[in-house]
């Protein structure tokens, strides 16, 4: 029987819950007065919320974050982006569906290194110039572009905001992540961007004078800052070769990318408003007033029960479990954002695992990344690159309605899961 202090917990993180989901109002805002409210009635305290690696802020997950947003806000003065955009659809040859899936792959690959959030951020931007040149839609390719990034971004401890979460509570590494995700994700790539270019092929066509001002680009009139493009990319190496050491060196991530941004702000001489400016400080204080709520579902008790509940459930069946954490993340996670959903249900997988004596492998984390990952994909709340993107293209007074979204995120999710739960399945369960 849980308390009252618990059962105001859960009802104030319910609110926050449709809140956050309605997106009528500030996110930030919602979780910040959320977490003040879990204080007040007693759910959590300052020692739990600040200190305790199990009830409060992850702070692994929030420097990062901070650090790599600082390394690509950097590499954003340096014109990288926009040069690689110029490159892809002049490789391309002006043609629209050669330069989509160029495209495509290009922000999957950044979502693994970065993360799809800060990749987003610099993509959609890119888009409009591209769909200038090409005389196309933009619609198409933000869409698009938010889907795979989303999938890149599973492949990687950094690349997907969920991961980062699973990988710090849960002690998974860079490699592990590596080995177990990014197959799964290329696998998923290599079904999903055929059919995007499929879906949209009606939308992906324009005309021989198009293509012909696309040949008179030149590539290298975009890159604003060549020395310090040079010193980024040294940095990025540097910083993504350590993740991939972390099972020799054993420093965190975190402080990989902290290091990394230090490093670089010292060596390229910019003032901190160069920097800082385009570091994401909202999203990091929502993660931070996500991290008070649940912590405090966890402090009274109320994530143990709801454990017990699907663990009895499940009945000790490992590979019903696995198929009901997909599942279930996919579609919560498409009506929700997948931040928070995967931050409550932390605490939930890891007590449904203790249920389950024959699994000796972590394929119940990898099932609730991959569902909570692609699931992301379903709606325009379901994950935060999501919410930036169409954010972007509000700002440039293209409208993207939610059933718009809806109309293509629900196929691209639907076959990722059918992709990911055989290849979940038969691989660890």
């Amino acid at each position: 029987m849980l308390s009252i202090s618990a059962l105001l917990a859960v009802g104030i993180f319910v609110i926050a819950y449709v809140l956050i989901a309605t997106e009528k109002f500030n996110r930030v805002a919602i979780v910040s007065a959320a977490a003040a409210g879990m204080v007040l009635v007693g759910a959590t305290d300052a020692e739990a919320a600040f200190f305790s690696h199990e009830t409060g802020i992850d702070w692994n997950v929030i420097f990062l974050l901070l650090g790599m947003m600082i390394i690509v806000s950097v590499i954003h003065k340096t014109g990288l982006f926009e040069y690689l955009a110029v490159r892809a659809i002049k490789a391309a040859g002006g043609r629209p569906k050669t330069a989509f899936v160029l495209i495509l792959l290009l922000v999957s690959f950044a979502s693994a290194l970065l993360d799809n959030v800060t990749t987003i951020l610099l993509a959609v931007p890119m888009t409009f110039l591209i769909a200038k040149y090409l005389d196309v839609n933009p619609v198409p390719f933000i869409l698009a572009e938010v889907f795979v990034s989303n999938i890149g971004g599973a492949a990687t401890l950094i690349g997907d905001p969920p991961n980062i979460i699973i990988g710090s509570k849960v002690g998974l590494g860079f490699n592990e992540f590596l080995l177990h995700m990014a197959p799964l994700s290329i696998l998923v790539l290599a079904a999903v961007i055929p059919m995007l270019v499929f879906l949209f092929r009606k939308q992906l066509v324009n005309g021989p004078e198009d293509r012909a001002k696309v040949d008179s680009l030149v590539p290298s009139s975009y890159i604003s800052d060549k020395s310090l493009m040079i010193k980024s990319l040294v940095v990025l190496t540097l910083v993504i070769v350590a993740f991939v050491l972390h099972s020799v060196t054993h420093i965190e991530p975190s402080l990989v990318a902290m290091m990394g941004a230090g490093l670089l702000v010292l060596i390229s001489n910019l003032k901190p408003k160069d920097y800082a400016m385009d570091v994401e400080w909202g999203t990091l204080t929502f993660f931070a007033g996500l991290f008070i709520m649940v912590g405090a579902l966890v402090h009274v008790g109320a994530l143990g029960l709801a454990a017990d509940y699907v663990g009895q459930a499940v009945g000790g069946n490992a590979p019903l479990a696995g198929t009901v954490i997909v599942l279930a993340s996919a579609v919560i996670s498409g009506v929700v954002d997948n931040i928070p959903y995967v931050t409550s249900m932390i605490p939930v997988v890891a007590e449904v695992a203790k249920t389950l004596p024959n699994l000796s492998n972590d394929g119940l984390w990898w099932a609730l990344a991959a569902g909570a990952d692609f699931g992301g994909n379903l709606t325009i709340v379901g994950a935060s690159a999501n919410v930036v993107a169409i954010g972007l293209a509000h700002a440039k007074g293209i409208k993207i309605s939610f059933w718009e979204f809806a109309k293509y995120g629900i196929p691209v999710t639907l076959v990722s899961i059918a992709i990911s739960l055989p290849y979940l399945l038969i691989r660890y369960f």
